[in-house]
């Protein structure tokens, strides 16, 4: 061991060393050259992962579940959550590989656009650009290097370990799901468990690949609750029946908190309502042929047929295809637009969607029939896309299905139009000899801006929507 004598006091090193390197132990020294003596504490240093905007006009989503838990390793780009929005369920990715080492939301958790998912621990050498640490001050004196090796060896054993030196492994969790699909459930399912505070894995999934459905969770709390009536029925044998209105609070969906916001803010708009009565004797008389046709038989709904007749109308009144303008109020605008996307409004388990068929004026009837069959489906399963409910033009609702007459549909915010479809009834009519004959009316309701669209307008176009649905022979002249 060398000793070294300086300014009346012994310094102790524990090998040889230069007179520059015990400078550095007792002058600062600037941050550049200092860096290299602190790089093993950077090694490691943490990400938040950020929310950004996943859609057109989405502000908030809802966690459905976590692909990870704190402690885990990801790698980038692996699947990080699966979220819903008011308009799709879909995956987070990690943006960054490492150590999951905080989880900032729970399942069920709404997000605001924005907001930190989770903290992930990373390798700043391979993500050099984003959040670098702060580099050390000029005046702060390493104080690491002057101390002697016994104190060194002291501070090393007592120190707890930091995250730097070790990652904790995952939790073990003993509750383990009875396969890998037996926790996912829709938001609509979580709330209800929520309600009657059940924890999901208490309950046996008939879903697909075992998943818990709204029935499953009913059936349980039914069950549950009658358990519970019979234990107290046999210890009191008489109660006065309480006769107090119960209620209960549940908190909206993301489907129904976006079809709160989008219907409060469509009523600012003022409607203009029209509607018709028309036959839909020839398409139902199509329809059984193409059913019958025993080489190749085809089974068509009516609602293609209309979806393309208001495409061909569109042709000649382009002005229920715009939208308004009103970011000046001073001076609103018509945006036109060419493409005919119509948005078909689907009741599914989550709710109302309305996603829409791209370009309809370039489909025929039978790439209609398709298109709205595979929404339907994707729609059921909460598969929908961002891009299947982006950029609507304007929308045909059909209520008919359902059993509905009669209906006064509400305009989309970002449309001047929306055609509602009754169901259709068998009726007698005069045929055009003035003989009573069997015949099958539907009615018409359409909506539109009366801010942009007058009344006259409105029912020139259900007139000629009316022309294409009563004389389908009229499409096949005017297909391009």
């Amino acid at each position: 061991m060398n000793v070294l004598r300086s300014g009346g006091g012994i310094l102790r090193v524990s090998r040889p060393c230069r007179p520059q390197t015990l400078l550095r132990t007792r002058y600062p020294i600037s941050p550049a050259l200092n860096r290299g003596f602190h790089a093993a504490p950077w090694l490691l240093g943490p990400r938040s992962q950020i929310l950004k905007d996943v859609g057109e006009g989405i502000t908030e989503v809802q966690i459905i579940q976590w692909y990870v838990e704190e402690g885990a390793h990801i790698e980038e780009w692996a699947p990080l959550c699966q979220y819903q929005s008011d308009k799709a369920v879909d995956d987070i990715t990690s943006r960054y590989e490492g150590v999951i080492k905080k989880l900032h939301f729970e399942a069920d958790d709404t997000i605001p656009t924005g907001k930190a998912l989770c903290d992930i621990e990373v390798d700043d050498a391979k993500y050099p650009d984003e959040n670098p640490p702060p580099e050390p001050k000029a005046d702060q004196v390493p104080t690491e290097a002057a101390s002697t090796p016994e104190t060194a060896t002291e501070s090393s054993e007592a120190a707890p370990p930091t995250s730097e030196m070790i990652i904790e492994a995952p939790v073990e969790r003993p509750d383990l799901p009875k396969s890998k699909h037996a926790s996912l459930a829709t938001p609509a399912v979580r709330g209800l468990l929520k309600t009657h505070n059940i924890h999901i894995l208490d309950i046996d999934g008939t879903g697909k690949d075992g998943r818990v459905l709204k029935e499953d969770v009913l059936r349980f709390v039914e069950s549950r609750d009658s358990s519970a009536e019979s234990a107290a029925a046999s210890i009191v044998s008489s109660t006065t029946p309480d006769k107090r209105q119960t209620e209960s609070t549940v908190r909206l969906t993301p489907i129904q908190s976006a079809m709160f916001k989008t219907m409060t803010k469509s009523l600012n708009t003022p409607h203009l309502l029209y509607a018709d009565e028309l036959s839909a004797s020839e398409i139902t008389a199509i329809r059984k042929k193409l059913t019958s046709d025993a080489k190749d038989p085809k089974k068509i709904t009516f609602l293609p047929f209309v979806v393309k007749a208001v495409s061909l109308a569109l042709n000649e009144f382009p002005i229920l295809n715009a939208r308004v303008d009103a970011s000046d109020p001073a001076k609103p605008k018509l945006v036109m637009r060419s493409k005919h996307n119509i948005g078909i409004a689907m009741d599914t388990p989550n709710g109302l969607i309305v996603p829409n068929i791209k370009d309809v004026a370039s489909r025929s009837i039978f790439d209609i029939a398709a298109e709205i069959s595979r929404l339907s489906a994707l729609g059921k399963e909460g598969k929908l896309t961002p891009s299947d409910l982006n950029g609507g033009t304007i929308t045909v609702s059909n209520i008919g299905n359902i059993g509905g007459t009669y209906v006064a549909p509400v305009i989309v915010p970002t449309e001047v139009a929306i055609l509602g479809v009754g169901r259709t009834r068998t009726v007698p009519v005069f045929d055009k000899e003035g003989q009573v004959a069997r015949g099958e009316l539907v009615n018409f309701s359409w909506s539109a801006d009366h801010r942009v669209i007058d009344g006259a307008t409105m029912a020139r176009m259900g007139n000629r929507v009316r022309d294409f649905v009563e004389a389908p022979e009229l499409m096949l002249l005017n297909l391009r």
